[in-house]
């Protein structure tokens, strides 16, 4: 099995390959082409995809076309029922069962004084995760691919609890992360913690209505929370989501089928739908 930093070097492969792909999608490189700006041989190529994402370079281009995108639109299951049967708790994300709870207005408005956070980053499936937490739950998560994006992300943890004790805790990071992403995690469910407006928490609580492998629009999610006209503001709440993959904001597109948009790099979003929508499990 890959470790976690095998993963994280694939994903690097994966992510430069998304890249090419979205700049010459319209000529259709060959897996020839592609290797050889990737660097490895064919034969490398076709492992590491079939390892990774369970599918092969072309299927891979397929599955980023527009077209491919409106379909998955269209045939996404319908949102109202999932959110009928009440999200104050939990969601299906991947096979975990994702806990959600809200900081008190205390908390809120204390910027966190009294509370103790842990962080610390890992590489992953999709890059180099920065992840923060206390004793209730995942607070942060967020990717990086460089020394200096770790640091901005800790400046702003150190922005966002400002008034918390922040000490850096690379092995209970270690743990989460393997809650996080092993394979069919039979744990306890993992908490996370939603710092935000009433209306952005109810929009990350929607967002776990999504189900594994599937896309909805920014139009779709709103109409699922009875708010027609608001997707403009459930998008700018999307945008203001601290915890990547555990609230899967990458499972929104645009109407249009663009894929591209997203607050840690588009590759990145791709990689995640990609790998969802083809292993499923």
């Amino acid at each position: 099995m890959n470790t976690a930093l095998e993963q994280q070097e694939n994903y690097q492969r994966v992510a430069r390959a998304i890249h090419y792909l979205n700049e010459h999608q319209q000529a259709q490189p060959s897996l020839s082409e592609l290797a050889s700006y990737i660097g490895v041989s064919e034969f490398h190529l076709q492992r590491i995809f079939s390892e990774w994402a369970g599918v092969s370079p072309k299927q891979f281009l397929q599955f980023l076309t527009k077209e491919n995108a409106k379909r998955l639109l269209r045939e996404s299951s319908v949102l109202d029922a999932a959110l009928a049967c009440g999200l104050s708790g939990s969601g299906r994300l991947h096979d975990l069962m994702i806990k959600a709870e809200r900081v008190t207005p205390g908390e809120y408005r204390s910027r966190g004084q009294g509370l103790q956070i842990f962080y610390g980053s890992c590489p992953s499936p999709f890059g180099y995760c920065f992840i923060a937490a206390n004793h209730r739950g995942v607070c942060k998560l967020a990717f990086f691919d460089s020394p200096v994006g770790e640091a901005a992300l800790l400046a702003e943890l150190q922005d966002e609890w400002a008034a918390a004790e922040l000490q850096r805790d690379d092995r209970q990071v270690a743990a989460i992360y393997q809650s996080m992403f092993a394979a069919k995690s039979a744990g306890k469910p993992l908490t996370v913690l939603l710092k935000g407006t009433e209306f952005q928490m109810k929009v990350w609580e929607a967002l776990l209505a999504i189900p594994l492998g599937e896309v909805c629009s920014y139009q779709q999610l709103a109409e699922s929370m009875g708010l027609p006209s608001s997707t403009r503001a459930v998008a700018s709440a999307i945008a203001r989501n601290n915890i990547a993959y555990l609230i899967p904001c990458h499972r929104v597109i645009r109407g249009s089928g663009e894929f591209s948009q997203y607050r840690w790099g588009g590759e990145r979003k791709q990689a995640m739908l990609l790998r969802e929508h083809s292993l499923g499990t």
